[in-house]
């Protein structure tokens, strides 16, 4: 293993730092450790830009846990002297030692004054030597289990053992009941009781047991550690693979988190699709096994029928699945095969490594949403967050507060509840009863609002007065007659007696074709919910129109009608979010079905305020994070950041900087100024000097050009110009056409036949040079794609892909903005916003083309307006430092054929 032994002062004391490294790393890569680093040490709040390619991963890893190995071994020397001082110290006073005239400035005698102090010193002396032997205890336990393959096979071969005594002990209980307790549950068919509510005992729920009362080990100790996060499940196992092979792989203690759908391994949950449905059939499952236990202390009592308890949920088998996890890094994956191997449950057993664990992998929304931080027992106080691919962390924040919810849903969870409190209401308790009332009335009034009657098929409704309306939280609840409500308390029932879950059960025995119940009267009621189901799928259909991604869309659409209640709960939520932080959207469109409620946060400070207030530093990273303005001002500031705490880190890239040509073009082959305006963009003239730019780049770019259009309509619209002016048929005649296709589940295709055709063309010569992809800003291809070497050679951006400030969404959080935020360097916050979410865009299109040292590629934005100051300097640094800009097309063209002669003669 080589080390990059860099010679620095750290700010830790006067010894240099050296990064462990899996080979000797690059300068900038040096330079993102130590910086890194310096951040941890000082509690900084950093914002770091490393762009893709540059080992970005590496630096981290390497960067954070030598902070984290240094920053353990000083608080051991620490601990060390302290305890070898002992209690008073060895110049300790004792009270009769002090001078009984002498008083300290607050008046209070110096003995006593010492007195306390020594007394405080023995108290965190005592603590200290606590600490010291359970983390002794957890180490030798941990080492044991590391180094000890008999001690793994004695517990493998005691599961083998439960499982058959288990096994017995179910037969020979089936075989004693037989015939016994038949009709028990009073005109409740069989396993029916299990959807009716337990009784509800009051709005300040004692703290339910979680089962896991033998365990000493709750309160463990949460060692000083790293909380890594990245937004998708991909992301966080190639970053779990990097730490596998860098020199901490062997001995950090990391634990991955993820969703249940990730991490269940029962197969009757997994089956059920849909994350809310799997949530909460694992929750009612260990309810059932905590009401099992008190069933069978009442064995005497009348019988119940059993309820399904999760086998996998074995407290033994996941404090044995925890240590497995903290004595070898695994990813998800291989998380998955231990819990199916060990019988323990990963999602659970994961939970309980995150004390003693040093590196914590997980996704985005588990952080940034305080309930659900909280239910996994993850706790911020002074431990480290690091938040990586955050370009876009604003709009995340954003997404996991907002909420939607469609009239159909309200339509149907309205009629599914009604008729679930009709049938069962004998066997209701009045609390439940009470709270099952305001949820029909919330519903009721949600419905009116958006000019419908709950009572009505939503698809048939017509609406009177369409479009959006913006109303503050205060205002919608005031007028649609529910401030009377404490959503607080609706919002505490749902979460504690299941509700929504129950439900789903009930539309699932009843709301399918083939159920039958038994007297006609709950005929009638039934078939009148099932018809009801049926139109409303039927509407939604309609309304949906041809689905984009059929498995997705149906499991959707199974959502949408069999479980809309578990929808709703997220708007109510919504709606406890303070007054001025959000606004919530009536959209009224055609049918009330078709219509929607929307809550839109606007404030995501007040989200993120928590993390970076009990945090010790977090760090926000990304391979574009540029521009860093509203990270700064919208996030940080706006959640009490003090300016000073703010460090901002951007690096080069690690090509040299003959391998990259960015050039801004003013104007096209016939002097056509270009200036894709909303007003100009659609003339012909525009369209037709855009595929003259293209038909003159093939012919001298090798290889894979991708052209990146602000939306999708435009470029349908452009490809449609071209196709009947003969344009595309010359592009033809150089590059093959590619384009990128709407639907999700056909990217993986084209990008493959893309990729084919390259090959071919470079491998057999000819006149046909290689492909072209036309893609969309913010689609498939502008983000998390690779097109390295041949397969991006060039990358264009035709005009600048601003958002539709039209959007009542935008108009009103530019309001907001413009509202709460101070003016910068004279410009309206609004137009602030606009432009960096513009140049976001265009930054994440254009780093698609460079992924490592050796690449190269040339880069061409199509807009005069580039070159304007404020536009021009928020492209990334590495970028902007290159750019030229060419007022002709001329000059351009002739740049851009040296560059590639250049590069293909280098090769």
């Amino acid at each position: 293993m080589e080390s990059g032994g860099m010679e620095r002062g750290a700010a830790a004391g006067p010894a240099p730092v050296r990064f462990p490294f899996p080979y000797t790393p690059y300068r900038i890569q040096e330079q993102f450790m130590e910086a890194l680093y310096d951040a941890l040490e000082a509690g900084r709040v950093g914002i770091f830009e490393s762009p893709t390619g540059t080992g970005k991963s590496l630096s981290l890893i390497c960067g954070a846990l030598s902070w984290l190995r240094d920053w353990e071994e000083k608080r051991r020397q620490e601990e060390g002297r302290l305890l070898a001082l002992g209690p008073g110290g060895q110049d300790g006073l004792t009270p009769q030692q002090a001078q009984p005239d002498s008083a300290d400035t607050a008046g209070q005698p110096d003995w006593v004054t010492a007195f306390v102090q020594k007394k405080e010193e023995r108290d965190m002396v005592d603590r200290l030597k606590e600490e010291q032997i359970r983390r002794k205890k957890r180490e030798d336990h941990l080492e044991k289990i590391r180094y000890n393959v008999c001690l793994k096979y004695a517990a493998k071969r005691k599961r083998c053992e439960e499982d058959e005594a288990k096994r017995l002990l179910q037969l020979s209980k089936e075989a004693l009941s037989e015939g016994a307790g038949e009709g028990a549950l009073d005109q409740l068919d069989h396993n029916e009781e299990e959807l009716i509510l337990a009784e509800y005992e009051s709005d300040d729920e004692k703290k339910v047991v979680s089962g896991l009362e033998e365990d000493d080990d709750l309160e463990e100790e949460h060692v000083t550690k790293i909380y890594y996060c990245s937004r998708t499940h991909s992301q966080l196992s190639q970053f779990v693979r990097e730490v596998q092979k860098s020199p901490f792989g062997k001995d950090t203690r990391l634990v991955t988190l993820g969703s249940r759908q990730n991490l269940c391994v029962n197969e009757e949950v997994r089956r059920l699709g849909a994350l809310q449905l799997i949530n909460d059939r694992c929750m009612e499952m260990q309810k059932n096994k905590h009401e099992k236990r008190s069933d069978e202390e009442n064995e005497g009592k009348k019988r119940r029928v059993s309820r399904t308890v999760c086998p996998f949920y074995s407290y033994e088998q996941m404090q044995l699945l925890r240590d497995e996890v903290l004595v070898e890094v695994k990813d998800i994956e291989q998380l998955v095969s231990l819990g199916r191997e060990t019988k323990a449950c990963p999602y659970y057993g994961s939970r309980f490594a995150i004390p003693a664990a040093q590196l914590v992998v997980l996704p985005y929304q588990m952080l940034l949403h305080e309930p659900t931080r909280n239910a996994a027992g993850i706790k911020l106080k002074d431990q480290v967050v690091i938040i990586d691919e955050a370009h876009n962390l604003i709009d995340t924040i954003t997404c996991i507060h907002s909420a939607e919810v469609s009239g159909s849903q309200l339509c149907c969870a309205h009629s599914q509840l009604l008729q679930y409190m009709e049938r069962y209401r004998k066997h209701l308790k009045a609390k439940n009863l009470m709270y099952i009332k305001q949820i029909l009335y919330l519903l009721e009034k949600f419905v009116a609002m958006l000019g419908g009657n709950v009572n009505q098929n939503p698809g048939c409704q017509a609406v009177s007065q369409t479009g959006t309306v913006l109303k503050s939280i205060n205002d919608f609840l005031f007028q649609s007659q529910t401030d009377n409500i404490n959503l607080f308390k609706v919002q505490r029932y749902c979460e504690k007696s299941l509700i929504s879950r129950k439900l789903f059960g009930f539309v699932e025995r009843y709301g399918g074709p083939a159920s039958a119940v038994k007297t006609n009267k709950e005929n009638q009621r039934l078939a009148g919910l099932q018809n009801f189901l049926l139109t409303l799928q039927q509407g939604s259909d309609k309304e949906a129109g041809a689905p984009q991604n059929p498995p997705m869309e149906a499991e959707h659409d199974q959502l949408r009608t069999a479980s809309p209640l578990m929808q709703i709960e997220g708007f109510l939520s919504a709606l406890t979010n303070a007054n001025q932080d959000g606004r919530v959207i009536l959209n009224r469109q055609g049918t009330v079905g078709q219509s929607s409620l929307k809550f839109l946060l606007l404030n995501p400070a007040v989200h993120f305020a928590k993390v970076v207030e009990e945090c010790r530093a977090v760090i926000i990273a990304g391979g574009t994070m540029q521009p860093v303005a509203d990270f700064r001002e919208e996030l940080l500031c706006c959640a009490g950041v003090d300016p000073a705490r703010i460090v901002e880190f951007s690096c080069g890239h690690v090509i040299p900087p003959e391998n990259i040509l960015p050039i801004i073009l003013c104007s096209g082959p016939s002097n056509q100024q270009l200036e894709f305006t909303y007003q100009t963009r659609d003339l012909p003239q525009m369209m037709d000097e855009t595929g003259r730019i293209l038909c003159n780049l093939c012919n001298v770019i090798p290889g894979g050009v991708v052209c990146f259009f602000p939306s999708y309509e435009y470029e349908k619209q452009v490809y449609g110009h071209w196709e009947k002016t003969g344009l595309l048929s010359r592009l033809a005649a150089k590059k093959k056409i590619f384009q990128e296709p709407k639907k999700a589940n056909q990217v993986e295709q084209v990008l493959v036949e893309y990729a084919k055709c390259i090959k071919r063309c470079s491998q057999t010569g000819g006149q046909m040079t290689g492909a072209l992809l036309l893609s969309v800003v913010g689609g498939k291809m502008s983000e998390g794609i690779n097109f390295s070497d041949d397969l991006g050679r060039c990358v264009i951006m035709v005009g600048m892909p601003y958002p539709n400030i039209r959007s009542p969404e935008l108009q009103e959080k530019m309001t907001w903005l413009d509202k709460t935020m101070p003016r910068a360097a004279g410009h309206a916050p609004s137009r602030v916003l606009i432009e960096n979410l513009c140049m976001k865009a265009v930054n994440q299109s254009i780093g698609r083309a460079i992924r490592h040292q050796k690449d190269f590629a040339s880069v061409l934005l199509l807009d005069h307006r580039y070159a304007r100051p404020a536009i021009f300097n928020k492209l990334p640094q590495w970028i902007r430092e290159r750019t030229q800009v060419k007022p002709a097309f001329g000059s351009a063209f002739a740049e851009l054929r040296k560059f590639h002669r250049g590069r293909l003669d280098a090769l």
